[in-house]
């Protein structure tokens, strides 16, 4: 393990990258929920900060997430905001529990074409939801960077994207790509690759600011307007910045619809944290794994405490921590710097970073979705076969156009249907020899032969030649279902003789009562 003083610079400056995607994320999932939009910067600097040091993951981090919006959004207007807190709380204590009940090895069991569909279709989502705002239409969902709720009934997938042309703007696009340039330079460019110290999305951020103020003075009709640069809540004192913190409703403790929505919250804030748990580990390039109960438990901490000073519930989010590893972060130091940058933002300087354009945080999230979907991900999963890249695509294309969960959840419905499908063809191991007094059929059972496997097993039986050896060998077998045992018994007793084929079974365990093959001869090792 690496010290503090041999990661500090890359986690800082990687942390920095990491507080310039989350603030506009923290406000604009705020906006779209209902909420004060100080909520999602206090949910923000928790999921830093609390959760960093609490969690045992070295690249995960934590903030309010899109995928709890729709959530957020229905909880607010039902019991109003001060009373929603104490479901925020009761979600924080039900996970808590489930980390401490260790409940969080479930993660283990999502296959990895599921996990690397989800990852490509939020790369694809990225995409499709930043370049409006790379082109300067973000008025309508001011601030919104990231949500998985894709479709528009009135616009299709493609719809927003194409009418958003109709509102492009010359200075945000000049903005935007210029930032992708020095994005794609800091990527590509040697001499610049070298400079560890300066990563390439800050440049883009500096570049971005520095650009439309040269707009004000040289080019009026470029310059990108208010509305479309970070929105800050600004405190003219501090009383007004202490007032921006709320307290839940403790009355809501007794209300039974709150516990159902806290409920409701802890298990899909769980899912979604080790689902993106789960994909971190697997970009980490240096192969970590983090300890999924640990995250459970600093969740469940972080959101109680959130919920006690006002804030948005919070998971860990995937584009935050793609964000944090191609910055290259080293430790989950980078993860507690940025909820430091977000609470030194809201303190010190919201006016200077009221003067980001959207452009260029749009141009950062584009070039990390570019990253997730990247065509050597497809051609890499095509090469695994079938059985890995129909789950794949499927997942991708299920989350693109549902939401993460939903598709995660037909992912692995379809890739249950391949293991069990490959279980039902992996039964044994078929070869034959040929010698001077016939041909000698070898039929080798795996380790484990379940109910599955029955078909696939009777129809191998029922096509065997006539006058023909066969040797069944369960030398490797731990376990053999009783459907099967009884396939299995009848042929011996009755389907060998019919055709007149001389069966040997082999190493055949006591406990598998071998006394009632009465038509065979068994040895045993």
């Amino acid at each position: 393990m690496k010290s503090l003083k041999q990661t500090f610079s890359a986690d800082l400056l990687a942390g920095m990258v990491v507080f310039l995607v989350a603030l506009p994320l923290c406000l604009g999932i705020a906006v779209a929920s209902g909420a004060p939009p100080f909520a999602g910067i206090i949910s923000g600097i928790i999921g830093g900060i609390i959760v960093g040091v609490l969690s045992k993951s070295n690249v995960s981090v934590t903030g309010p997430a899109a995928g709890l919006i729709a959530i957020i959004l229905v909880a607010v207007t039902d019991l109003g905001y001060e009373t929603f807190l104490a479901a925020v709380m009761i979600a924080g204590l039900i996970q808590l529990v489930l980390g401490l009940a260790k409940a969080g090895g479930i993660s283990s069991y999502f296959p990895t074409s599921v996990i690397e569909g989800m990852l490509v279709a939020i790369g694809i989502i990225i995409i499709k939801k930043e370049l409006p705002h790379a082109i300067g239409y973000d008025l309508e969902h001011e601030g919104d960077f990231f949500s998985y709720q894709l479709l528009k009934e009135d616009e299709g997938f493609f719809g927003e994207l194409i009418h958003s042309l109709n509102f492009a703007h010359t200075g945000a696009i000049i903005v935007a790509v210029v930032s992708i340039a020095i994005i794609i330079a800091f990527n590509k460019v040697p001499a610049l690759k070298k400079i560890k110290a300066i990563p390439g999305a800050l440049v883009a951020v500096l570049a971005g600011i520095l650009l439309n103020e040269v707009f004000k003075i040289a080019a009026p009709q470029w310059i990108i307007a208010n509305e479309h640069l970070v929105i800050l809540p600004t405190a003219s004192s501090v009383a007004d910045f202490f007032s921006q913190f709320q307290t839940p409703s403790f009355a809501g403790f007794t209300n039974p619809q709150v516990w159902v929505v806290g409920l409701t919250i802890a298990i899909v804030a769980s899912i979604e944290t080790l689902l993106c748990l789960e994909a971190g580990d697997k970009m980490d390039p240096q192969k970590r794994y983090s300890s999924a109960n640990a995250e459970l438990r600093a969740q469940g901490i972080g959101n109680m405490l959130s919920g006690l000073i006002g804030g948005l519930p919070m998971t860990s989010v995937i584009v935050r921590t793609t964000a944090n590893i191609n910055a290259g972060a080293k430790t989950k130091w980078s993860a507690i710097f940025h909820g430091i940058f977000l609470l030194l933002a809201v303190v010190a300087i919201p006016g200077l970073l009221n003067k980001i354009p959207m452009a260029s945080l749009a141009a950062i999230l584009i070039m990390i979705g570019l990253r997730l979907a990247s065509p050597k991900v497809f051609k890499h999963i095509w090469h695994s076969g079938k059985h890995q890249f129909i789950p794949f695509i499927i997942t991708v294309i299920a989350v693109v156009f549902t939401d993460l969960l939903k598709g995660v959840g037909i992912g692995l419905v379809v890739s249950i249907f391949y293991i069990l499908a490959g279980n039902m063809k992996l039964a044994y191991f078929f070869r034959k020899e040929k010698h001077h007094e016939g041909e000698t059929i070898h039929i080798d059972l795996a380790q484990e032969v379940s109910f599955l496997n029955k078909a696939a097993i009777k129809q191998t039986l029922g096509a065997l030649p006539e006058n023909s050896t066969v040797i069944v060998n369960a030398a490797n077998t731990v376990y053999i279902d009783h459907d099967v045992l009884e396939l299995l018994r009848d042929f011996v007793n009755y389907g060998s003789k019919d055709k007149n084929i001389n069966i040997t079974l082999m190493n055949f365990k006591d406990a598998y009562k071998m006394g009632e093959f009465t038509h065979v001869h068994s040895e045993k090792d």
